[in-house]
Formats: C-alpha cells, structure tokens, sequence
C-alpha cells in the first residue's frame, strides 16, 4: 500500500470518529494511541479531570530535552445546522479531494503523522520526536493549556515543534491570540417609572460594551508600522449579549460574551488592564444602589499568539523540507503560541486551507495530503540533524 493509500485509510478511520468538542475525544485518542504504540512510541494518554477527554504525549527515540514536537488537536466543531451534500462522520472522496468533518482542520495532519511514525521513528536516534495530540482547542485551547502545563511540570523542553494546522502547506511564523470572555452583570429588578431605585444589569453591560468598542479603535492606533498580520492590530469583537425580560421592567441579570485577538503580550495586558479598570469605575456606582450587585467574569480561554522571532529553528527547518524562504503570519489562533511559551521555537505548516474548515463540505485535496507526505519524507532523508 503507498503512503497515501495508508493515508486516506487512517483519515476515514479518524473522520468516523464523532470528536466534536462536546462529545468525549477517548475513542480517537485510543485509536491513535494504538498506532503509535505499533511504531515503537512511548505513550502517554492525559486525561482532563472530568475523565472523558484526553491528550497524548508519546515519544520515540532517546529521553530528555531538544528534539522535535508533531502537534494537533482531535476535536472539530460541531455540523448542526450544516447543510453537508454527504454524511459529515463518513469520508467522501470525489475530484481528487477527501471530504468529511475535520478532514483539513485538522485531521488530515494527523494521519499523515500517524502514516510516517514507523519511518520517523528510524532517524530518533539521538533525539526524540514527540507527538502531542489534544483535546479541545476549538473551544480555548484546553488540551494544550494543560498539556504545556503538564511539560512545564515535568521539566520536558522540546527544541522544535511543528503545529500542522490548515496552511496548504505554507510555512507560517506567527498567529494572533485568542482571548474570549463572559461577563455576568447583576443588578437590581423594578418597575420602570423609577428607574434610579434599581440597577439595570443591561444598561452597564452597554456601558461595558462602549468601552470596549472604544479599546478597538485604541487598538488600531497602536498597530506596529512594519504590523505582519491581516488587519495589522489587535482586533476585538462583542458576540452576545443577553438580558432583561420585559420593556417595562429594570433588567436585573445580563450576560455579555466577547473577544479580543492580540497581535502580542503588550497588547493582551493592555486589553486586561483597561477592561479591569473600567469595571472599578462601573461596581461602586451598581452598588451604592444595590451592595450585593456585581460584575463577574468567566475566562473561557486566554491563549497567547505565536510571535515571529527573528530567530527560529523551526521555521528554518521547514524551509528546507519544503523549498519556500519566506514565511507569513496568520490572523486565526492556534496552539503555536503556548508551545512558544516552553521556549521552543515553533512553527504552524499543514495539509488544506482555513477557507474550508468550519464549513459545511470540509475537505482536504489529495495533493496537499501528497506534498505533507512528501515533507515528512525529506525529513526522513535528511535526519532531526538537519534541524541544528
């Protein structure tokens, strides 16, 4: 069988697995747990404190520091809603393209690891290859927060690490953040004809909004001159917001859900620190009506961008393994920026375009399954020393 024969085998069998970030990820785990235990690997499955979702760390090749990371997530979005031409759980090929749920974001990348594990683990030599597979990064980098966590913990520092998200196999150094929020205002209910005897939860959810509408525009000017990303600065989005019950009654309950992406760590603690002040400014005025009102916050994910270095291992050893010498910088966030944070050098190149992922029809063209094969095996020619 050719390696993308054995591709497209292992990416149906991934596709049938119904990972979508609500549901347990441990049978695709298992599954990939499977196969690289059948290439030598050392595994490691992680699971989350609720039991039913995990990653997996396995290493080939010698212990201790350096070496090189494969990375990916295991869950999808969800298709409800999706209008698919076939069923989303059950690989379709048809012009030279594999269609299915996750089959470019980012389950493509994944078998192609899982086809190459026998042949990479023969140039593990005197430095490892790991593979880190994680549980939910589509709804705030989860897996990976707890994953890194977990490396930090053990005193595990790989040298290199290729994140194979969606690029159509373009070398990618950097990536915005992604930060993402709800916030809970509570206040007081009555009547409307006397709207200072109570506190309206949606009207400082408005007042909220209007600051952080005003942090955006804030945010443009601070955009670098020389800013790689497209737009160039932190960008900031309102999602939702819920409140109130009636038009004739003060709104005591509203929940707001927002985002920002920051282009780097100054701007993710500028946004923290002017959003935190602003909310001192708003809590005595609630309370001096109603002591018990309040503002809460619920972080649902605070994942740091990938930021481009001037020097990078990573990004260098793709040049060679795939001919290109210049590399871009991409709005969409990853788990790129939270191996960054472990002192590796990292970069983001895979199989599929982000144009197709989150989509009704997902697919992954053959020939980027093809040119991602093709990479791994240049890497097998060459050896982890063309990596220093």
């Amino acid at each position: 069988m050719s390696d993308l024969a054995h591709a497209k085998a292992v990416l149906g069998d991934l596709i049938a697995f119904e990972s979508v970030s609500s549901n347990s990820n441990l049978d695709i785990i298992d599954y990939i747990a499977r196969h690289l235990k059948a290439a030598g690997a050392r595994v490691d499955i992680l699971r989350d404190p609720t039991g039913k979702k995990a990653n997996i760390w396995a290493s080939i090749g010698p212990e201790g520091d350096g070496g090189l990371v494969l990375s990916g997530h295991s869950d999808v979005v969800p298709v409800t809603d999706q209008d698919w031409s076939h069923d989303p759980f059950h690989m379709h090929e048809a012009d030279g393209r594999l269609y299915g749920r996750g089959s470019c974001d980012m389950k493509g990348f994944i078998a192609c690891c899982l086809t190459k594990a026998e042949d990479l683990a023969r140039i593990a030599t005197t430095r490892p290859i790991h593979f880190a597979f994680t549980h939910d990064e589509e709804v705030g980098c989860l897996g990976a927060r707890a994953l890194v966590e977990t490396l930090h913990e053990r005193g595990i520092r790989p040298a290199l690490c290729l994140i194979g998200e969606p690029t159509q196999m373009q070398v990618i150094e950097g990536n915005k953040g992604c930060c993402e929020y709800t916030v809970t205002f509570h206040g007081q209910e009555g009547h409307s004809s006397a709207p200072e005897r109570g506190v309206n939860a949606v009207e400082y959810a408005a007042r909220y909004i209007a600051r952080l509408l005003e942090l955006r525009e804030d945010l443009k000017a601070r955009a670098p001159e020389d800013g790689r990303f497209d737009p160039p600065w932190t960008t900031l989005n309102v999602g939702q917001l819920h409140g109130g019950v009636a038009h004739n009654v003060i709104a005591n309950h509203a929940v707001l859900d927002w985002e920002f992406r920051p282009i780097n760590a100054q701007d993710m603690a500028y946004v923290k620190t002017q959003v935190a002040e602003h909310v001192a400014r708003l809590l005595p005025q609630m309370q001096a009506v109603m002591p018990d009102a309040s503002i809460s916050t619920q972080t649902i994910g605070e994942v740091a961008g990938l930021e481009p270095m001037p020097e990078n291992t990573a990004r260098d050893l793709m040049f060679q393994l795939t001919g290109q010498n210049t590399a871009t910088c991409v709005p969409f966030s990853t788990e790129a920026g939270l191996f960054q944070q472990l002192g590796t050098d990292v970069v983001i190149c895979g199989p599929g375009s982000i144009e197709q992922a989150h989509k009704p029809d997902e697919f992954v063209s053959l020939e980027q399954m093809e040119q991602c094969l093709e990479m791994f095996d240049r890497l097998i020619e060459r050896g982890l020393e063309c990596a220093t």
